[in-house]
Order: C-alpha cells, then structure tokens, then sequence
C-alpha cells in the first residue's frame, strides 16, 4: 500500500459532540445510519441500515450470507435476538470422516444466513421506518459505487490471497484482475440488485424464493449440502441475555450458542483477581485479562454448541465456584 495510506504521521482524535451516534468500522455505513435517523428513523433503523450498507462497503467483514445478534433497550427491557443459522440437514459424520478440523472455506463452512431474518424481525418489532427504507444506502452504494477506503483496500488484498483460487470470488471482487486499492471506485451492480430483491420483499427472496434458489442451485454445482428446506425453515430466536457483575458495572450478552459467553466469564475471573488494583495498561493488568481471556475460551470451545445439545447448563459457566477455579488457575 502506498506510504501516503498508512499515515505515517503523528494525528490526534479530537472530541464529537452530538445528539445521536452511530459507530462502525466503515464511515459511508455510519453515515447510512445517521442518514436514516435525519429521515426520522430510530436507533433500531440505524443500527439497521448501518449493517446493511456494510454489506457493501465491507465485502471482507459482512455479507448476506453472514448472521446477525442483537442486544436492545426498549426503555424498560433488554431484549436478545439470536439470528444464526443451524447447519444444514445433510451434515452428518459420515461427511467430515477423517477431517481434524472443519473446513474454513468452500460450502461445508457454511451455515444457513441468518443475517437477513434478524434484520427484517428487529425491524418489525422495535423498527419505525419501512423496512425497504433501510436499503435504499447500500443499494445506491452497490449500484453507483463508492471509493474504497484505505483498512478494507488492505483487508480486500489480504483476502483476495485466501481465494484466489476461485473464478467467481474474482469475477466479483477483483474488477481490475486485484484487489481495489484506497481510493479506487468499486461497484457491485449483482449485488445492488439482490438488496433491491430482498428490500421488496421483506428478505424473503433469501429464504422462500429466487435468492434461495439460486443459492441453493449454486451449492449443488459446487458440492456443497445446502437445501431449500435448510433456508425455508430458518427462523431468528429471541433469547433472554445473560449477565455478570463487573465492578460497578452489570454486563449482559447473547446466551450460547453466542460467543458472549467466553466475554463475562473472563470479566468474572478478573472480578475474583480484582484486577482494578493495576493500572489498566500495566503488564500485571493485561496478563490477567490475556489469562483470563484463555481460561474462559478454553471452556467455551469445550462444552458451548448448539443449545439443545449442550451437556452443560449456561448457568453453570458463570458459577462463582468454576470462576474461582479458574482465577485460581492463573499464576501471578
């Protein structure tokens, strides 16, 4: 990457003051979302639009094919939302026989996209815009282009190495035979036209309709198991959050098959080693919170799946005597 984009110089963030914020990883997202509430929309419509829109300016992070949590305050109640999909139906052992690990690429990564069904459910209870209305950023962003921004230009060349062996991944990523660089335009006019799709038909295309069967069709092609069945029975589940008490603070997460878990058993653990009596970037402090941080995934990736499966109740993850346990584990 050119050394002008790596900004090689001393800068300083300087204070935002407002009455309404939207934060993303991507500015023309965050503007969507601001967009949509000077159109009166509220803070559900912009998360919305936001993540939609990063659909398009973030094709290394966010697709449609992607799922989607949500955590909401309506004023008086937290409410969760589990939007990801289970795996297809023709999984079994037999297919992944001799594998030590499961692929990371190609169509036996791939779990039903619930990211869609989560969109239009939160928008149906919480949002006050039409739902199409939220589409109407990205559609514009994907038809007419926009310019890629320095992180994702770096990010899109970085990915484009991982599928480089795949005809379709370049004919829509790599418009110039490579990776846009910062500053170039890009457009994504398929794209454009599936948003437009989904926004007409409050997202059902994805899962009863030509989206799903051209998805579906395009997996047979390939090998991959993914059925009509599979995205036709697909539905979000609302879930009450989990919560910890860290310091003066209560912090609540999506309950498994979520990661969030992993998150406030380490906070529990830090808790026990009283962790606020280190300056918060002093070795002793990110040792704890790097110890921490392995002790609860090592847990998560034993025992946390699908909820109907799991052999250990969520409670028990957040037991005062597991987090003893475990802070007691991590040597000083």
């Amino acid at each position: 990457m050119d050394t002008w984009w790596t900004f090689p110089y001393p800068s300083q963030r300087m204070p935002v003051l407002a009455d309404n914020v939207v934060a993303t990883s991507q500015p023309l997202a965050a503007q969507a979302g601001l967009k949509i509430l000077d159109q009166g929309g509220n803070a559900v419509d912009a998360a919305l639009a936001a993540a939609i829109t990063l659909t398009v300016v973030e094709p290394t992070g966010n697709g449609l094919g992607s799922d989607a949590f949500a955590l909401i305050w309506d004023g008086t109640k937290l409410h969760g939302l589990n939007g990801s999909g289970h795996s297809p139906r023709a999984w079994n052992r037999k297919r992944f026989h001799g594998l030590d690990r499961m692929p990371t690429k190609g169509w036996d990564s791939i779990t039903v996209p619930g990211a869609v069904r989560a969109w239009h459910d939160l928008s149906q209870r919480f949002g006050s815009l039409p739902f199409a209305d939220l589409f109407e950023p990205a559609i514009r962003y994907a038809r007419d282009g926009f310019l890629v921004s320095p992180i994702i230009a770096g990010q899109w060349a970085a990915v484009s190495e991982q599928h480089a062996d795949s005809p379709e991944f370049a004919a829509t990523f790599l418009p110039y035979g490579r990776a846009p660089r910062p500053g170039e335009r890009f457009t994504n006019v398929d794209l454009a036209s599936s948003l437009q799709l989904l926004a007409q038909t409050h997202g059902q295309a994805l899962y009863r309709g030509e989206l799903a069967e051209r998805l579906v069709g395009q997996a047979r092609k390939q090998g991959g198991a993914m059925q009509l069945r599979d995205l036709a029975e697909h539905a979000s589940t609302w879930v009450d959050p989990i919560g910890i008490d860290f310091q003066d603070w209560r912090v609540q997460e999506i309950p498994p098959n979520g990661q969030g878990l992993a998150a406030l058993m380490a906070l529990g653990i830090l808790d026990i080693l009283q962790v606020g009596r280190w300056p918060v970037d002093s070795a002793q402090a990110v040792h704890y919170q790097v110890e921490a941080m392995k002790a609860a995934f090592a847990e998560v990736h034993a025992h946390v799946a699908d909820p109907r499966s799991m052999s250990r109740p969520e409670e028990r993850f957040l037991d005062p005597g597991l987090l003893r346990e475990l802070a007691r584990s991590i040597r000083p």
